[in-house]
C-alpha cells in the first residue's frame, strides 16, 4: 500500500475561522476527514500533520524518507521564506505535490515566490480545500504509473524470466 505524508504549515490549524475572505470557510479538520476518505477510496494510507514550527515540518520531512512514497505539503508562509523545508524536500527526494488554498499569484507580490516549487513533482494553488484532493489523486496516479513502468522494464521482465526457469 502507498504511503503518503500531508503536512500542514504553519497558522493552516486556523482555517475556517481565519480570514475567511481568502482560505474560505472549510475548517482543517474537514479537509483532513477528506483527505482520509479519498485515501480509502484509493486505497493509499496518509499520514497527515499540522505544525506552526519550521523545524518540525523539516524533521518529519527528513523522516519520510523511510516508509512514505510521497509528500503533499501546504507550507502556508514557510512556501516564500523556508530554504529549509525546500532543501529537505530535495534531499529525501520523494515525489511532492505543493498545495495552497489560495492563488499565491494573484496575492501579494512577496507570496509569488515558492522555495517549494523547484523541488516539487507539482503545485496546486487556488482551487480551495479542492487542492488537497487533486494532489492526492494527482500523487497516487503519479505513484502508481511509476510503479507499472518498473514491474514492465526490460530489467523486471528479464528478472521474472529467470526466476520462471
Amino acid at each position: 500500500m502507498l504511503r503518503i505524508l500531508v503536512l500542514h504549515g504553519p497558522n493552516l490549524n486556523l482555517l475556517g475561522t481565519r480570514e475567511q475572505s481568502v482560505y474560505g470557510p472549510t475548517s482543517l479538520d474537514a479537509i483532513d476527514s477528506s483527505l482520509t476518505k479519498l485515501a480509502e477510496e484509493l486505497a493509499l494510507e496518509v499520514d497527515i500533520r499540522q505544525s506552526n514550527n519550521e523545524g518540525e515540518l523539516v524533521t518529519w520531512i527528513q523522516e519520510a524518507r523511510s516508509g512514505y512514497d510521497g509528500v503533499i505539503i501546504n507550507p502556508a508562509a514557510y512556501t516564500h521564506t523556508s530554504v529549509a523545508i525546500r532543501d529537505a524536500l530535495a534531499a529525501v527526494a520523494l515525489p511532492t505535490v505543493e498545495v495552497h488554498l489560495s492563488n499565491i499569484h494573484q496575492r501579494e507580490a512577496f507570496r509569488h515566490q515558492s522555495y517549494v516549487a523547484g523541488v516539487a513533482l507539482g503545485q496546486i494553488s487556488g482551487l480551495g480545500p479542492t487542492g488537497y484532493l487533486l494532489a492526492l489523486r494527482g500523487l497516487h496516479d503519479y505513484l502508481t504509473s511509476r510503479r507499472q513502468k518498473k514491474s514492465h522494464s526490460p530489467m523486471a521482465s528479464s528478472r521474472q524470466k529467470k526466476r520462471a526457469r
